[in-house]
This record gives C-alpha cells, sequence and structure tokens, in this order.
C-alpha cells in the first residue's frame, strides 16, 4: 500500500513532464500544416478568403493562384548574390469549382489577407460522336 512517505518525488515529476510533453507534441501536430490561419466564406458568385497574417506585409507574401487552388506562401528574402529559400509556410487551399483569375483580386489590410476569387462561368457542354 503507497502511503505518503512511500512516494518518490521524483516519479510524480517524471509524469508531469510525461504529461506536458504528450500535450505539447499534440499542439504541435494540430498546428501543423494549418498556418496561416484562414476563413472561407462562399457564396453563389465568389469565394472569400481572409487570412491572418499580422506582423506581416503585402511584400512578406506570395500568392499564386491555379485552376482550382489558391496557394499563399511566405516570400524569404533572397540573400545577396545568392539563391533565394525556400518558403518557411505555404498554406494551399483547394476550391470545388474553377476561379476567374482575371477577375480575381487580393487585398491586404490591418494584417489581413482578403482574396475575392469569383468563380468562373461554366464551360459549355459539348457532345462527341462515339465512331463505330
Amino acid at each position: 500500500m503507497n502511503t505518503l512517505m512511500n512516494i518518490n518525488p521524483w516519479s510524480i515529476l517524471d509524469e508531469l513532464f510525461d504529461a506536458n510533453s504528450r500535450t505539447f507534441r499534440n499542439m504541435q501536430a494540430r498546428v501543423a500544416g494549418r498556418f496561416p490561419p484562414v476563413n472561407v466564406y462562399l457564396d453563389d458568385h465568389a469565394v472569400m478568403v481572409d487570412v491572418e497574417l499580422p506582423g506581416r506585409t503585402a511584400k512578406d507574401v506570395s500568392l499564386s493562384l491555379e485552376s482550382q487552388a489558391v496557394v499563399i506562401a511566405d516570400k524569404p528574402a533572397a540573400p545577396e548574390g545568392g539563391e533565394a529559400p525556400a518558403p518557411k509556410w505555404s498554406r494551399r487551399l483547394d476550391l470545388p469549382f474553377s476561379v476567374d483569375a482575371d477577375k480575381a483580386n487580393a487585398k491586404f489590410e490591418n494584417g489581413i489577407l482578403r482574396i475575392v476569387l469569383p468563380k468562373a462561368d461554366a464551360p459549355d457542354v459539348r457532345r462527341i460522336a462515339i465512331a463505330g
């Protein structure tokens, strides 16, 4: 039977450190791949993405648009006479529709990057004749 006198204080500390390390590993796993935080709003005509980037400016961020995705990435400063380093973070958001790239726009204000991506017009349906 364990009594208060028989408890090893080091075993209590080991338990506490082990529990804390598990907590921090779980938090790190949840955060990995989810930076920067985004809010996505969808309506019938467009999708609006708000990206939280406190302490950054428009010069610090790279934004690229693919047919059905938007990629937000860190734009690291290139060293003098050297090759630009890889971004420290990037986030890709896949969209369920094609985007009209000519009408897309982005605005950076107060640490929030707001991206508006209008839906592309639906492509014409074409029938294909089957030989045989």
